[in-house]
């Protein structure tokens, strides 16, 4: 079904990278969203004002704030598709981002108030009445639900949307809260227990925590988060797979929406290798990470050198050291200043986030005395730096 509803209604569905494209997966996602939605709230509705059930209407009104949601998105893949402009070179793809926050703020705002109203309950409960096609009804929400959660997450996967993702979560929570449902109802026609408002407190607990989960997801990109690992080492391989470069290292990518990125990054090059030569090798890795990726790449050119016997052996030198204290640990832009009587050894060490200022010159100290013991002539000049890539925490 998503497959035939992609190509029937989405021209070129394949070219996932065009924004147009992007679009129309945006805008077949909320309009069936809204469709299914609108659905299941006016059935539920009826279903809870027939039986006189607090947890059902919940479910009902939390299928009325999925529909507002899907409008919201909407409108938010509407606007995020507007070009660049003088006043926002990078163009108007964030705004998807805080389509999906206030998605989450819907959420959670239709938790709390059917959060207070199930409370109420509890402790003045009403009396229910059993109707078979009820939960007949509510099984077939579930199903739908399950739909389109799937269908959601399938096409947020394909078009890397947060909101679709964002989207397919809250569905998959409707299917837990539906069953809830279901079971209060159930429980009530088998023995006459009315657990309808503890139920409808499990309901909304459910729909503010899932509301909560978006606007973490969402805000994250808006406040700026580490490079995803796969991301990361696609970008760098990617770079280092051009004859001439024989490193990379301080990648960083600023997200200014799905599929709008740029980055930065600095290249290694021979030092012995012309600059006409290493900037033409440079200019066409830019020029093809912009057709590959969709990505405005920036390389800064470290020369390094490449030849020198004795740089390399000093270097070999020092990351075995690193290696025995923290395999973690990594150094660049490594230069030599050899002297009969003293070398320094500059270079950059790139440490994990955990380590605190104050264990940093203890680090620092302890890497220029193990080189020392090795060879008592070396001086260690040494600037430490943090990787922008996540580790997931």
């Amino acid at each position: 079904m998503t497959e035939f509803l992609v190509k029937r209604f989405i021209n070129n569905f394949e070219r996932i990278e065009d924004i147009q494209v992007r679009t129309a997966y945006g805008t077949l996602s909320s309009l069936v969203g809204i469709c299914c939605n609108f659905l299941l709230f006016g059935s539920k509705l009826m279903i809870g004002m027939l039986v006189n059930s607090i947890s059902v209407m919940a479910d009902a009104f939390n299928n009325l704030s999925d529909m507002a949601s899907a409008l919201i998105g909407l409108v938010g893949a509407k606007m995020a598709e507007k070009p660049a402009d003088d006043n926002h070179p990078f163009g108007h793809g964030r705004i998807e981002y805080i389509a999906a926050f206030v998605v989450a703020f819907l959420i959670i705002q239709v938790g709390f108030s059917l959060f207070k109203t199930s409370v109420g309950k509890i402790f003045h409960p009403e009396e229910m009445t059993f109707k078979g096609i009820s939960l007949v009804i509510l099984l077939l929400s579930v199903g739908v639900k399950l739909w389109l959660s799937l269908f959601n997450k399938k096409l947020g996967k394909r078009i890397n949307s947060k909101v679709m993702l964002a989207t397919s979560a809250d569905a998959m929570g409707d299917v837990a809260t539906t069953s809830a449902t279901i079971c209060s109802i159930g429980i009530y026609g088998a023995f006459g227990y009315n657990v309808d408002g503890i139920v409808g407190v499990v309901v909304s607990i459910v729909v503010m925590v899932a509301g909560l989960n978006i606007a973490k997801d969402t805000l994250a990109p808006l406040i700026g988060e580490g490079i995803d690992p796969e991301i990361y080492e696609q970008i760098t391989n990617f770079v280092e797979s051009f004859e001439g470069i024989v490193g990379t290292h301080d990648l960083i990518v600023h997200n200014y929406g799905p599929s709008r990125s740029m980055a930065s990054i600095h290249a290694e090059v021979p030092n012995n290798c012309s600059v006409e030569i290493t900037h033409e090798v440079v200019d066409r890795i830019e020029r093809e990470a912009m057709r590959r990726f969709n990505l405005l790449l920036v390389i800064h050119m470290d020369p390094v050198e490449t030849h020198n016997e004795r740089v390399e052996e000093f270097k070999d030198m020092v990351a075995d050291i690193l290696m025995g204290i923290d395999s973690r640990l990594t150094f660049h832009d490594f230069r030599m200043v050899d002297g009969e009587e003293r070398i320094n050894l500059i270079f950059d060490l790139v440490v994990p986030r955990e380590y605190k200022q104050a264990v940093l010159g203890k680090l620092k100290a302890r890497i220029s005395d193990e080189v020392r013991n090795r060879d008592s002539r070396c001086v260690c000049v040494i600037t430490v730096e943090n990787s922008f890539m996540s580790t997931g925490g």
